[in-house]
């Protein structure tokens, strides 16, 4: 993986951190996953270590939580 992942789900807090990361990275360093519409990533960012959006997964792998918006359980509802 050349660039982090963020995932999000689209909540205030999500959308807030989701500007902040690309404003720290660089558009360019980042793919931004909104979990809420693209279902199908739940599964890739649970694997990643994701526990709640908004999360930041790093090209090392590293996965870093940001605040708390929701539970990947309360995403998955």
């Amino acid at each position: 993986m050349s660039k982090s992942i963020f995932y999000h789900a689209g909540c205030p807090v999500c959308v807030s951190a989701e500007q902040d990361i690309v404003n720290l990275v660089g558009a360019e360093n980042v793919e931004v996953v909104h979990i809420g519409e693209d279902r199908s990533r739940i599964a890739e960012a649970e694997k990643a270590g994701v526990k709640s959006v908004p999360a930041l997964v790093t090209p090392n792998g590293n996965t870093l939580h940001i605040n708390f918006g929701a539970s990947m359980e309360d995403v998955k509802g």
